[in-house]
């Protein structure tokens, strides 16, 4: 399957900004079942710096600087990839490694794929471990239980018993709340799912991204009214890293497209950086576009 994908981003202050440095996380980045064929980044006004880069997750990022005073500031990226279906986790060719064996394995790694994911385990900026989490996820993921058919079960779990609430959380709501709360967006089942599981001892990442979403037979789709989306992947030593979309309840396939990952959200954010003056408030607007090619 291929893609265009347009990101709009637009800032609006309140008073000028004389001076502003800034990292993006919208560019594409390729992973075993994604290519990324051509982007494009324009940002207004011009900045007087600019460069392509990759963090320490291999991320692509973006640094620029505006050195002039402006009241406002767009950032247009435009995206093509070509997507698949991971053909290592559809095959089920290997025998499945339970919760338990490997939760062992990790105490002692043997290999450094196996040391590496151990970061995975650790608490973040948005994601603390605790009791209350794992107790939530340990019916799902019982030592005897494979880890692949565990995380599917988990991720149903959330599904079932979690609401959509667009206005319930905010960017720093904690696990824990939306636990109690059972409601939120795809980022926070993402953070939740990811708490939970690292509570039990088994490594899970954040991912974001993009999700093709099409309107009903005989409507015309909207420019511009897709949106960012969230989901997380665990590692399974039988087939890498596999992601698991807890707020569609699937695995993702060709619809999904990765932008980054990373610990949490504050390791992918859109947007992040420093800016001097501007005033107290701001106006934010983001429009996506997700096109089949």
């Amino acid at each position: 399957m291929r893609y265009r994908v347009r990101h709009l981003t637009e800032y609006k202050y309140n008073k000028p900004v004389s001076l502003c440095y800034n990292m993006t996380h919208l560019l594409p980045r390729d992973t075993p079942s994604q290519r990324c064929l051509h982007h494009r980044i324009q940002i207004t006004p011009t900045p007087v710096y600019q460069s392509e880069g990759t963090d320490y997750f291999g991320n692509q990022t973006y640094y620029f600087s505006i050195q002039e005073p402006h009241e406002k500031l767009t950032i247009d990226v435009e995206s093509y990839f070509e997507t698949g279906v991971n053909e290592l986790v559809t095959s089920g060719s290997m025998r499945p490694t339970t919760c338990g064996e490997f939760r062992q394995w990790l105490v002692f790694p043997a290999t450094p794929e196996l040391r590496m994911v151990k970061e995975y385990l650790l608490d973040s900026t948005l994601i603390r471990r605790s009791e209350l989490l794992a107790e939530y996820a340990r019916a799902s993921f019982h030592d005897d239980m494979p880890v692949l058919q565990a995380t599917i079960d988990f991720m149903h779990k959330i599904f079932q018993e979690f609401t959509f609430d667009p206005v319930a959380t905010t960017v720093s709501t904690p696990p824990e709340q939306v636990l109690e709360e059972k409601r939120g967006v795809c980022q926070d089942f993402a953070h939740l799912a990811i708490a939970c599981i690292r509570s039990i001892g088994l490594p899970a990442r954040y991912i974001s991204g993009y999700l093709e979403t099409l309107p009903p037979p005989g409507v015309e789709k909207l420019v511009g009214a897709d949106a960012s989306h969230a989901w997380f992947s665990v590692f399974i030593p039988e087939f890498g890293w596999v992601e698991f979309d807890p707020t569609n309840d699937l695995m993702p396939g060709e619809q999904h497209i990765v932008t980054a990952w990373g610990r949490d959200y504050a390791d992918v954010t859109p947007l992040q950086g420093v800016i001097f003056d501007g005033g107290e408030t701001l106006a934010l607007q983001v429009s996506v576009d997700v096109q089949r090619v």
